[in-house]
């Protein structure tokens, strides 16, 4: 058993959704999240430096005492997990679009996938893609502008909707009937997105997956908590601390929130 903290980070407030998952399945177990906002979104940035800040984040992570960092960010896990788990010497976690449960779910064999650029031309995703999707047909679509905008707290702004609705467009034109998440912003989404899709194509992301997985890893390497109390959980930010607060909704008066300079 260990009594220290599931460690999170993502390009901003997006893997939020992750550590909501996380504490539903996992109540007892303490978190710290980073919402590296100052540099979202990292799905249009080099592998570099997406992977200079994804170290950045775990060495701030380390500092503080993780046993386990989950690695809530698309772009981070395609370009940047493998160095990681190389180079220190505990778990990740990571996030992968859910191809393969919408590939085998799929009566159309059509399925749609709105991701970043750096996760979609990712050599992961395209393994996981050629892995999962034998005789499917992937619709691919950046979402470009739509992290700022999730970023900025304007998830039902004209700007978002306009851009959604351009990038449905040709998924829907295709015939898809599962529309694949492929960034752990775009959950806040799924309320616009649900207005906008037929009933027939269902959304999927991979929140509920992650958090299994986490319990799974932990459980597997003798690090579950053995506290049997609710768990203790620190959000920070480099950015606006309303912004990152709006986002845990109700969660907001029960955790403490930071603004720190990373």
């Amino acid at each position: 058993m260990d009594n220290h903290p599931i460690g999170i980070f993502d390009s901003g407030v997006g893997g939020t959704s992750i550590w909501k998952e996380i504490n539903a399945l996992l109540p007892n177990e303490d978190t710290i999240y980073l919402a590296d906002s100052r540099h979202a979104p990292y799905g249009e940035k080099p592998t570099k430096e997406i992977v200079r800040l994804s170290i950045k984040n775990t060495e701030l992570l380390l500092a503080k005492g993780c046993k386990l960092i989950v690695v809530a960010c698309n772009t981070a896990t395609t370009n940047a997990i493998d160095y990681l788990r190389k180079s220190y010497n505990i778990p990740f976690i990571g996030i992968e679009p859910a191809i393969k449960p919408a590939a085998l779910q799929s009566q159309s064999k059509t399925v749609g996938v709105l991701a970043t650029k750096g996760t979609l031309s990712s050599s992961l995703f395209h393994s996981t893609t050629v892995s999962h999707a034998n005789g499917i047909k992937i619709i691919e679509q950046v979402g470009k502008g739509l992290v700022p905008l999730i970023e900025a707290g304007k998830i039902n702004s004209p700007e978002t909707k306009s851009l959604l609705v351009t990038y449905l467009k040709p998924m829907l034109d295709a015939g898809i009937d599962f529309l694949v998440l492929g960034c752990t912003h775009y959950p806040y989404l799924i309320p616009v997105l649900e207005d906008m899709l037929p009933t027939n194509v269902k959304i999927i992301d991979s929140g509920e997956a992650v958090a299994r997985q986490t319990k799974a890893v932990l459980s597997k390497s003798g690090l579950l908590t053995s506290s049997n109390e609710k768990g203790k959980h620190q959000f920070i930010t480099n950015a606006d601390l309303r912004i990152l607060e709006s986002f845990l909704g109700d969660y907001s008066t029960s955790i403490k929130t930071d603004y720190q300079d990373f």
